[in-house]
């Protein structure tokens, strides 16, 4: 147990997009934070140094060694490559396959298991042949090594269940202030903050459930107090909104709030061939475990991304 008996809870991706938001919730909820990080951590200033360990997910002892020190209550693993425009397919599997194989085997050996090793994979892996709302059951199509390597992931952390109590989350896009402006969302809000005249972008039709990243935090602190009582182990579930909206309905919000409009050039280098086209969450099974969660719609988010 951590100070003055909280649970502790390892965090792997503390300094993250999403790990940044999930620190406050998970402290605000009772849990004593730790977190990992391959290089010198700091837990985006939010965890005091002293829990903040340096553990490479690739080197087995070093990881091994962090994981008994912590003894979690519960985990929550974010720690991943996750842009799918990442330059380096090996990447991809080595970090998000073999890597969190390495983190299931080092909890696998602590003489008291955590309550919940959460696991995020990514909605990504449903692919291009669904339409509509798309439950858990929806048939896997990868169409990039991102998503085959969050299959592949999720298929591995399944031989872990009888030993750990593995929940899997397929979040869909969310978004929210602090995501780097490599991804969609934040650098249409990064041109129209600098005032730019232009913008270039990749296939503006496309479709995607996009919540806030305050929402998804909020979801895997939820999910941990449900494994609590047991409810939730082995289970996946889709973490999104509900709705999409395409490229060119984020782009008028955009340019509406900020009173900025930009030209909109397709750049052919953006565009990739094996784009998703829409994506949809059907969360049934998420607010059943958990109730409801979300309380921010994308104007919210984008309101709070311009004028933070």
């Amino acid at each position: 147990m951590g100070a003055a008996g909280q649970k502790r809870v390892l965090l792997t991706g503390a300094q993250g997009f999403t790990g940044q938001h999930l620190v406050p919730l998970l402290r605000a909820a009772g849990w004593d934070v730790w977190s990992l990080d391959r290089s010198t951590p700091n837990g985006a200033g939010l965890i005091p140094a002293a829990q903040c360990l340096q553990a490479d997910l690739l080197n087995e002892a070093a990881l091994q060694s962090a994981v008994q020190q912590i003894s979690p209550q519960a985990v929550v693993h974010l720690a991943a490559i996750a842009f799918v425009g990442h330059g380096s397919a090996d990447d991809f599997y080595r970090v998000n396959v073999v890597g969190t194989r390495h983190l299931l085997q080092a909890l696998s050996t602590l003489p008291v298991k955590p309550q919940c090793v959460l696991l995020a994979s990514s909605a990504n892996i449903y692919g291009n042949s669904h339409e509509g709302a798309l439950p858990e059951g929806t048939t896997a199509n990868p169409a990039n090594d991102y998503a085959v390597s969050k299959l592949a992931m999720e298929y591995m952390a399944r031989l872990w269940l009888p030993q750990l109590p593995v929940v899997l989350v397929r979040p869909f896009n969310y978004t929210g202030l602090g995501q780097s402006p490599q991804f969609l969302i934040p650098k249409i809000v990064d041109h129209a903050l600098r005032k730019a005249d232009v913008i270039e972008l990749g296939n503006l039709d496309v479709d995607r459930d996009f919540s806030d990243v305050r929402d998804v935090a909020a979801a895997y602190v939820r999910l941990l107090d449900s494994a609590a009582q047991g409810s939730v182990a082995g289970g996946v579930f889709n973490v999104g909104s509900g709705r999409t909206w395409s490229l060119r309905d984020v782009l008028a919000q955009v340019q509406q709030i900020s009173g900025h409009a930009m030209e909109v050039r397709v750049n052919p280098a953006f565009v990739r061939a094996n784009e998703v086209r829409i994506l949809c969450a059907d969360t049934t099974a998420l607010e059943q475990a958990i109730g409801e969660w979300r309380s921010h719609q994308l104007e919210d988010t984008l309101r709070w991304m311009l004028q933070a």
